[in-house]
């Protein structure tokens, strides 16, 4: 059977997309979307005086750049374990894809252009955080997901920068406020993180993966862990009405928004079943956008 030149041309097309895609995906966009949202709020939030559009522009260029770069390297170095997991083993790597050479330059291309738009456009101070975020969570926490459990809460930290540097893209210097932004979602990140892991628990134990649930298969301290961390998190995410950058309404539906996500941290800590884990993991996912675009509508 001959095969035309329009077949061909539209063979070539067809894998073109295929591979275009597969570029998008290393770069986690739905995770990157979530991040850059915090970043955009706190930059409205940070904001003295008029709105700087150009100015917010680049800084949400950059910092999207950013998290490319991160997921796509974070990706290339746990190619390995995540082709043992049926969650991650249809990946770009994995797959065959997206080599991981070209994985690994396409990373770094993105995070150097991302380092140098934020120096250049921003300001020096947002791209030394971006480069705190690079090296705390390619350099230190993915490599250390096969060492330690400790690795979770060594995440957190470049985990929460998003907010921060959306701060100080805004204000050049970081404040009470700035800290603030940061911690809450710094918290956040322990029941999001620890859900996912109750869930996948199986899977991270074949790949070599020491999270929490898969050291510890009683559940007892990752339980307890949840509902610590959402403890605390409740009276930190009324910092935005204390600190007089956001008013009432905003406290009113922080304190509701945080019951609500301790009451279901409660719960999964209680039922320590997948199912329950997968409600919290959806609720941290709600509450996350939820906590931010209330601050930004309630902005003193």
């Amino acid at each position: 059977m001959n095969v035309t030149a329009v077949e061909i041309q539209e063979q070539k097309v067809i894998g073109l997309r295929e591979r275009l895609l597969a570029f998008v995906e290393l770069t986690k966009p739905r995770i990157a979307f979530m991040l850059v949202l915090t970043s955009a709020a706190a930059f409205y939030l940070g904001t003295k005086g008029s709105f700087d559009f150009v100015l917010f522009a680049n800084a949400t260029v950059g910092i999207t750049l950013l998290a490319f770069g991160v997921a796509t390297l974070n990706q290339y170095i746990e190619r390995s374990t995540d082709a043992l997991m049926n969650r991650t083993a249809k990946r770009p790597i994995p797959t065959g894809k997206v080599t991981p050479n070209e994985a690994l330059v396409f990373g770094i291309v993105q995070c150097l252009v991302a380092e140098l738009y934020l120096f250049f456009l921003v300001n020096p101070l947002t791209a030394i955080l971006g480069l705190t975020v690079i090296v705390g969570y390619v350099f230190l926490y993915t490599p250390l997901k096969t060492v330690t459990t400790a690795s979770t809460a060594i995440g957190a930290i470049p985990g929460a920068m998003p907010p921060l540097m959306g701060w100080t893209a805004a204000a050049d210097e970081i404040t009470l406020g700035a800290w603030a932004l940061f911690t809450l979602l710094f918290l956040w990140q322990f029941p999001h993180f620890l859900a996912i892991a109750w869930m996948y628990r199986d899977e991270y134990a074949k790949a070599g993966i020491k999270m929490l649930p898969v050291v510890e298969p009683s559940g007892r301290i990752t339980a307890r862990q949840i509902v610590l961390f959402a403890i605390m998190l409740v009276p930190v995410s009324l910092a935005p009405f204390f600190l007089n950058f956001a008013g009432v309404g905003f406290l009113v539906g922080a304190v509701i928004l945080g019951i609500w996500f301790l009451f279901e941290s409660i719960s999964a800590a209680r039922a320590k079943t997948v199912e329950r884990a997968r409600r919290l993991l959806m609720v941290s996912v709600l509450y996350l956008p939820l906590i931010f675009a209330l601050a930004v509508i309630d902005r003193r």
